[in-house]
Order: structure tokens, then C-alpha cells, then sequence
């Protein structure tokens, strides 16, 4: 419906509601009792408040770099001064390569190489999809590779459970580097994303994506510089990985995704009034009015974010993902296991907009099975994260897609349709590889 339509919140609301009938029996009173509570519960979780803020500050500290002069100062130094960027596709590589550098979080990852590329794509009209499409396609994957972050650690908890529980032996340490090299989605993305941006492919409806200016408007103050943007991203990297730490109680692996990106960003965003203010770059009145305007300006990303949680407890409770995993049968050839979990894994990511939720589903499902046909248990988990990734990677109710289509400009929508065609390449050639590999 979304992809018809192109109405992101309509269609949303549609499933829910359609969801919420059916787990009431149609009971209309029943059904609007559910919704409203379904809401309740939502809005009193720490994690779901601390992403909608976190998303709200975003609006915030973007549209401040953005009245500084910060963004075209930095632009200023990398095309002028050092020639880092002279054409589109070196515009499109620069945010590809912060992309592959910032893996400590996906969202943070996405929105960072977003607002290096945005303005790049302003002075060489590259379409903002083209820049959403690089964002989304670095952050999930190279998280996924590079498990130093949260990923990690939810990985490397689920497969600990399974030895704890007896169906694998070994360590979980081990297991997980085994299954990452089997990544194949998130290795096959990167490498299309690569040659996408290296000789310039439009695939689908990316061919009919053009450039459309923003209407933001930049500063008129005569003493920006790059460092009014420089230092707030950098700012964002360290201390990301300083609340990680701290939230974790000294073990970053363990620390707290949702709670570390809303305090990075409250404390960037009260770090820029005294940077921006403290150095006469503009008033206390302009910060305030800015920050309000840019906030204000994601409020529909917000009201997405939150349908697109609400939509994923609906089909938790409607047990979709388990349903999906029960048309398991017993008489599965173990050459095309794992590239049967492979597909299944993006069917309920692509459907839920989680890869996390991905894992905790299909892990526990796929190491048994495995076990039991004596296939590579590792390959098995490797299938599972692929599957996980795709659903985040291009699921227009991933909150890294939502993310990636905020940073870059880009209507969500038209992200989706444009980066699909992509994804599926990507997907077919994962798919082929695990029979390959399954046979190897």
C-alpha cells in the first residue's frame, strides 16, 4: 500500500488497525480500546521516547550546522581547497567512505553521511535518493561487519543462549566471527552500493529520480567556517561511544543503542548554544528559533517512527514471524538450508522492519536445525544476519530507512522504490552464494 500509494502514514495506520481487528476478533470497541493502549504502552517505553527524541534533536542540531554556514564552509574546503570532491560520483564516494569508516551505530552512521553528502548533492544536483541509497546501504550493512557496537553484542547474546541451552558447543566469540564472514548480504551491498557510485548504474526507478533543491536556506554570517560543522561531528562519533561505555557499566558491548544516541545527541545539541552562541556566530534567540524550526521539520519523520514501532508489536503479537518460521518442514535438502533461512529472515525483517527482532526470531530456530542436518552452524547464523540486514536495509518501516531518507532529504517512499531494485541484486547474489557455499 505504501509503495502504491506513497503514503507512508496512511499505510501504516492501515496495518495496524487491520492487525489490532484481527487480534480482537473484530470487536470494534474491543479493537479501539487495543489501539489506544497499543499507543499508551509505546509512549512509556524509555527506548521508543528516547528514539523519538533523538530524532527531534536531529531536526535541531542539522538545521543549527546548517544556519552557521558550517555545511558550504566544509564543502568550500573539500572541493576547493583540497580537491577531495571534483565530480558527482567522488561526492557520492566521500559519504560512502564515512559510511564504511562510522560503524559504531546504524542510525548514526546514516545520519552523519547524510549531512556530509547532502550539501554535495546541492552543488552537483545529484538526486537526494542516489545520497539516501549510499547512506542506507553503509549503515546497517557495515554494522552488521564490523560488531563492535550493539549488533554485536545481541548477536553474540543470542548464540551464547544457544550454547548455554546445549544446541551448540564452543565459543560464542568464535561462532560469531565464523558467521560474519558469512554476511553475504550485508558484503554483497557494499559492493553494489561500490560500483553503483563508481560507474554511475541507475537501476529502476533510480533512472527516473532527479534533483530537487532545498529549501533551507544557509547563513548570511561573514565568519563561518568548517569546524561549525567538523567539531559537532566529531562530537557525535566520540560520544556515542562514550554513553556505549558508560551505559554499559565499562563494556561498550553492552551498553545501550537507544539511550546512548538520545544523549549524544541532547548533549551535542546543548554543546552547540555555547559553541555557537559563546562564539558570536549567532544569538540566543536565533539558536532557540532555529532549533524549534528544525525540530518542528521532522515531526513527520517522528509520527512515522513511532507507526512503524506500533506496526512491529502488531505483528509480534500477531506471532508473524513465528508463523512464518513454522512452514518449516522436515524434508528440507540441507544444500539449500541456509539459503532457505536466508530468504525467510528477509521475508519477516522486510515485514516487521527489524533486524534485531530478526535475529531473536530466527536464530533460536536456525542453530537447531542446523545441529539436527548436521549442516554449518555458522553459515546457518551468517543466513540469519543477511536475512536481518535486507529487512533494515530497504523495509520502508526500518528505522534505519526512515533515518537515511531524513538525513539525505529524500521522500521515504521514493527511497524505497529507488534502492529496491539494489537490494534484490544484492539478495540474489547472497542467495546464490549460500547454496555455493552450502555445497563447498
Amino acid at each position: 500500500m505504501a509503495l502504491y500509494s506513497k503514503n507512508v502514514i496512511l499505510s501504516l495506520l492501515s496495518g495496524i488497525i487491520i492487525g489490532i481487528f484481527i487480534l480482537n476478533d473484530f470487536s470494534f470497541y474491543a479493537s479501539l480500546e487495543s489501539f489506544v493502549l497499543l499507543f499508551l504502552s509505546l509512549l512509556s517505553e524509555p527506548w521508543i521516547l528516547k528514539t523519538l527524541g533523538f530524532a527531534t534533536l536531529v531536526g535541531s542540531i542539522m538545521a543549527l550546522i546548517q544556519k552557521t554556514g558550517g555545511i558550504d564552509a566544509f564543502v568550500d574546503y573539500i572541493q576547493n581547497k583540497h580537491s577531495l570532491v571534483t565530480s558527482r560520483r567522488s561526492a557520492l564516494m566521500l559519504s560512502y567512505v564515512i559510511g564504511v569508516i562510522i560503524f559504531v551505530e546504524s542510525t548514526i552512521t546514516a545520519l552523519i553521511s547524510g549531512a556530509v553528502g547532502k550539501p554535495l548533492c546541492d552543488r552537483y544536483k545529484i538526486p537526494y535518493a542516489k545520497l539516501a541509497y549510499v547512506c542506507d546501504s553503509t549503515s546497517a550493512p557495515i554494522s552488521s561487519l564490523i560488531v563492535l557496537n550493539g549488533w554485536g553484542a545481541l548477536l553474540l547474546g543470542l548464540i551464547s543462549t544457544q550454547i548455554e541451552m546445549g544446541s551448540i558447543s564452543g565459543n560464542g566469540v568464535d561462532i560469531l566471527i565464523d558467521a560474519v564472514f558469512y554476511n553475504f548480504y550485508a558484503l554483497s551491498a557494499l559492493v553494489v552500493t561500490f560500483l553503483a557510485i563508481w560507474f554511475n548504474i541507475d537501476l529502476g526507478y533510480m533512472k527516473k529520480v532527479r534533483y530537487k533543491p532545498s529549501i533551507i536556506t544557509t547563513a548570511t554570517t561573514s565568519n563561518s567556517n568548517k569546524f561549525y560543522m567538523i567539531i559537532p561531528i566529531f562530537l557525535m562519533v566520540f560520544l556515542v561511544f562514550f554513553f556505549l561505555y558508560l551505559t554499559g557499566d565499562g563494556d561498550i558491548l553492552n551498553g545501550s543503542g537507544s539511550s546512548s544516541i538520545f544523549y549524544t545527541m541532547l548533549s551535542v545539541w546543548v554543546f552547540l548554544f555555547f559553541y555557537y552562541v559563546g562564539s558570536g556566530t549567532i544569538d540566543a534567540k536565533s539558536w532557540i528559533k532555529t532549533s524549534y524550526s528544525g525540530a518542528k521539520s521532522l515531526i513527520p519523520i517522528v509520527v512515522v517512527l513511532l507507526l512503524a514501532f506500533a506496526i512491529g508489536e502488531v505483528t509480534t503479537r500477531l506471532k508473524t514471524g513465528l508463523y512464518l518460521a513454522s512452514l518449516f518442514g522436515d524434508g528440507f535438502d540441507v544444500l539449500y538450508l541456509a539459503s532457505a533461512i536466508f530468504l525467510l529472515s528477509c521475508i519477516i525483517s522486510f515485514s516487521t522492519g527489524t533486524s534485531w527482532g530478526t535475529f531473536s526470531i530466527m536464530i533460536p530456530i536456525a542453530v537447531p536445525m542446523a545441529v539436527g542436518m548436521d549442516a554449518d552452524v555458522a553459515l546457518c547464523i551468517g543466513a540469519v544476519i543477511s536475512g536481518g540486514v535486507f529487512g533494515d536495509h530497504c523495509s520502508p518501516i526500518s528505522d534505519t530507512t526512515i533515518i537515511s531518507s531524513m538525513a539525505s532529504g529524500c521522500e521515504i517512499i521514493e527511497h524505497v522504490k529507488s534502492q529496491i531494485p539494489y537490494a534484490i541484486l544484492s539478495g540474489i547474489i547472497s542467495f546464490i552464494l549460500f547454496i555455493v557455499f552450502s555445497i563447498g
